[in-house]
Parts: C-alpha cells; structure tokens; sequence
C-alpha cells in the first residue's frame, strides 16, 4: 500500500475517475471540486488530497486543507473528505492516511489538526478527541474533533 497526493501524481484522471466511484454525497462533492479545477479555490491553495492505495486499487482518501465544511472560522487546517471504500472498511486504513498527514502538519509545525463530522466513535481511534459542537455552512450542527500534533522540540 502507498499513500499517493493527487495533485503530485501523474495519472490524475485516472484517480479521479476512482473517486467519482465513491457512494458518499461528500466524495461525489469532492470529485465535483477537482473535475472543475475548484478544489483549492474553496478549501485552499496549500490543500492537498491523499489517497491510499493498493497497485491500481482506491482504498480510502481524505483531504488535509486550509478550510471545510466550518466556516467562517480562525480554526485550520482539517482532515475532510474522509472515505473508505465498503470493501475496505474495518481494517483502520484511514489511520494510515492519518499518519501521511501528521507528518505534512508537523513539517508545516502544526500543532492541531480539525476534523467535522457527524460520527462518534471513529475518529478516537485515531488520537482525536471532541473539541465542541459547530453549525456547518448549511447551518447544520456537526462535532468537531482535534487532533494534538506532537512537535518535537527545537
């Protein structure tokens, strides 16, 4: 398994095309935003999209970005667009996603990393804990999860 960044890969049309497969209203939202080219436009121009995968197999993906589904908001950056295929499921694969992107934040020194979501209980597997309730931009309220990022002293 390799942990690939869409926006450094070379086959991207092929990647996206994987995406599009995705049967989450949030992933077909994410495929929308890099067919159009819009992705960094509304979630940052520093984003980027990891996916884990297995030769020419999509695995899981997520996005590590300035801004989601919270805003406006002083909090950045967000792990967003957290998916894993059905068949995949069950075997804590997001947690090497997770990992990739402990090792970007702690290169960029950051110290926490956000999470919005509607779920309990999956995102503590991970080292996250509840941070606090927020309305997202549809005015829906949602569970915002922190992440501590361990920032090894200068």
């Amino acid at each position: 398994m390799q942990v690939i960044e869409y926006f450094s890969c070379e086959r991207k049309e092929y990647w996206l095309a994987k995406i599009q497969k995705c049967d989450w209203s949030a992933g077909a939202f994410l495929y929308e935003l890099l067919s159009e080219d819009r992705f960094k436009e509304v979630v940052g121009e520093t984003s980027k999209v990891l996916m884990l995968t297995e030769d020419e197999e999509l695995i899981s993906f997520c996005t590590y970005a300035e801004k989601d589904d919270i805003q406006p908001t002083e909090l950045t950056p967000w792990i967003g667009f957290a998916y894993t295929f059905p068949q995949y499921r069950g075997h804590h694969y997001l947690g090497k996603l997770f990992a990739e992107i402990e090792k970007i934040a702690t290169a960029d020194k950051v110290k926490e990393i956000y999470i919005s979501t509607n779920h309990t209980g999956l995102y503590e597997k991970y080292g996250c804990e509840f941070y606090r309730m927020m309305n997202d931009m549809g005015g829906e309220p949602s569970r915002i999860y922190k992440k501590q990022i361990k920032l090894e002293k200068d």
